[in-house]
């Protein structure tokens, strides 16, 4: 069986790592690159780097503090915030990004997928689509859980899947923060229609949350920030917990 994977995520704003709960009321952390050589030498399995407010404010994605991390990583980092043309694909590629995630400006212009997975290979582009149930749908929301697009979850990642995405991170902005569980419908519908392989990421509160994430289908990673950050949950600690259930995983 494929290891299930361990990824904590630096979300970041004004070159501070920040966190907050249902994507708001952010707080302070910790400076990133002094998490991400903390992450390096905890056994995380990948790192992903949110620029938060890239897309909001319009502006490209802080090269100098991406830079910093990737010096300090030896696993693969995922780079997402301010993706809007192809060019950016190779700005922060050669920054030190494995994978560059797309979320606001794939919803503005689609055909960015298809142009980064032709250019890069799908294995390089990951669909992040931050989701919130709207009455009886799940909405797409953009600019960093902002703004509600009004396109439905599900058909949104058919039509990246059929684009190139070569894999997906869900976030959920209902469950971000609040730290009672993965949102498991929600991650369990996305897996009934898409072959891509899953994160999941939004409301990890303890190690056991892991454990029942990955007995969905598809779901390869769990990914999550504040229980990480603040010492609650320690990798190595969830890893063997996760061994010890019968959850393959890469031990350290």
């Amino acid at each position: 069986m494929i290891a299930k994977r361990i990824v904590p995520c630096l979300d970041v704003r004004d070159g501070r790592v920040v966190k907050g709960v249902n994507f708001a009321g952010l707080k302070d952390v910790n400076d990133p690159v002094t998490l991400a050589r903390f992450y390096n030498e905890q056994g995380a399995d990948e790192l992903v780097f949110y620029d938060i407010t890239a897309s909001a404010e319009e502006r490209g994605l802080f090269t100098d503090i991406l830079k910093g991390v990737a010096s300090e990583v030896f696993i693969p980092l995922t780079v997402g915030g301010g993706i809007n043309e192809v060019s950016d694909f190779e700005r922060v590629l050669n920054c030190g990004a494995d994978k560059v995630s797309v979320n606001s400006g794939a919803i503005r212009r689609p055909q960015l997928i298809e142009e980064g997975a032709k250019r890069y290979g799908s294995q390089c582009v990951v669909l992040s689509v931050d989701i919130r149930r709207v009455g009886e749908q799940w909405h797409v929301f953009a600019k960093g859980g902002r703004e509600d697009t009004g396109l439905e979850a599900l058909e949104w990642i058919r039509q990246g899947e059929q684009l190139g995405a070569g894999e997906l991170v869900i976030n959920s902005m209902d469950t971000d923060g609040v730290k009672q569980g993965f949102d498991l419908a929600l991650l369990k519908a996305v897996s009934e229609i898409t072959s891509l392989p899953i994160v999941a990421s939004g409301g990890a509160g303890k190690m056991g949350d892991f454990i029942d994430l990955f007995q969905l289908p598809k779901i390869e990673a769990g990914l999550a920030a504040s229980i990480f950050h603040y010492g609650e949950v320690k990798i190595p600690d969830l890893k063997k917990q996760l061994n010890t259930a019968g959850i393959p995983v890469r031990m350290v």
